[in-house]
C-alpha cells in the first residue's frame, strides 16, 4: 500500500504552513486550510486521524528557543499517529531523547553529516530515517564528505540500517508544483531503501505516477488542506 504521511511543520507549539522553504515566513495554518479551524497539533492529527505523521521541528531546525519547546506536541501525536520527526539533528548525541519520544528520527543532510548518519544507523538499526535536502537544485549540506550528486547519495545509503530514504525538494514544498517523474524513478531504481517524496504532490494523479515509478510513499501537506487530496488517502 502506498504510504502517504501527514505532514505537520510545528513552531512554537503552533503547526504551520510550510511553503517553498522560507520557514521564518510560515503563517499557522488555519489561516490557509479547509480542514482545520485551528493550528493546535492535536486537535489537527484528531480531525484527520492519519496513520502515519512526518513532524518537522522547525524552532530546533531552526535552533530557536529550548530544545524541548516542542516535545509534548510531538508525543502528543505519536500517541494518535506512527510519528517521525526531524528535528535539525547534527550529532548522535542529539539523537537520543527524540527517541525517547518517538520511534523513528529522520536524520536531514541539511544538518547532519554522513559520519553521524552512520553512527545512528548502527546503534539504533531500522529507526533512522534519511532525508535529502535539496533547494535551488542542489543538496543542502554542511559536511564535505557528502556527496553533490544525490544519486551517489543514494548509493551511498544503501549500506546502512535505515528505515526508509526522503527526496526533499524543499523548493516545491507547499507548492503544489507537482513531481520529477524521471529523476525519482532512477532514484527509486538505485536505493535498497524505501523511498518517499516530500515536496510538490499535487493530486491523486500525482500519487498514482510515483507509485508506477516505484516510490513507496509521499510526505503530504497541502494538497491535504486545499481539499484536492482526500482525507481518506492518509487513514
Amino acid at each position: 500500500m502506498f504510504r502517504i504521511l501527514f505532514v505537520l511543520d510545528v513552531f512554537n507549539r503552533t503547526v504551520v504552513h510550510a511553503q517553498g522553504g522560507n520557514r521564518r515566513e510560515y503563517k499557522p495554518i488555519h489561516f490557509s486550510s479547509r480542514i482545520c479551524d485551528s493550528s493546535d497539533a492535536i486537535r489537527i492529527v484528531d480531525t484527520v486521524k492519519p496513520r502515519e505523521v512526518y513532524i518537522a521541528d522547525l524552532n530546533l531546525l531552526e535552533d530557536i528557543g529550548k530544545r524541548e519547546k516542542n516535545f509534548e506536541v510531538i508525543q502528543g501525536v505519536n500517541q494518535r499517529a506512527t510519528t517521525m520527526v526531524d528535528a535539525g539533528i547534527t550529532s548522535f548525541a542529539e539523537t537520543e531523547d527524540i527517541l525517547e519520544i518517538v520511534p523513528t528520527i529522520v536524520l536531514g543532510t541539511e544538518t547532519a553529516s554522513i559520519e553521524t548518519i552512520e553512527e545512528v544507523a548502527l546503534n539504533y538499526p531500522g529507526r533512522a530515517v534519511v532525508s535529502i535536502d535539496k533547494k535551488y537544485g542542489r543538496i543542502l549540506t554542511k559536511d564535505p564528505a557528502m556527496p553533490n550528486d544525490p544519486f551517489e547519495i543514494v548509493k551511498m545509503l544503501n549500506k546502512f540500517n535505515l528505515q526508509d530514504i526522503i527526496i526533499l525538494d524543499l523548493d516545491r514544498v507547499g507548492t503544489t508544483s507537482g513531481v520529477d517523474s524521471q529523476f525519482l524513478s532512477k532514484i527509486a531504481s538505485i536505493s535498497e531503501h524505501n523511498v518517499l517524496l516530500g515536496g510538490g504532490v499535487r493530486n491523486i494523479e500525482d500519487i498514482e505516477t510515483l507509485e508506477k515509478i516505484g516510490i513507496e510513499g509521499a510526505l503530504v501537506a497541502t494538497a491535504l488542506h486545499n481539499g484536492s487530496l482526500p482525507l481518506e488517502k492518509v487513514r
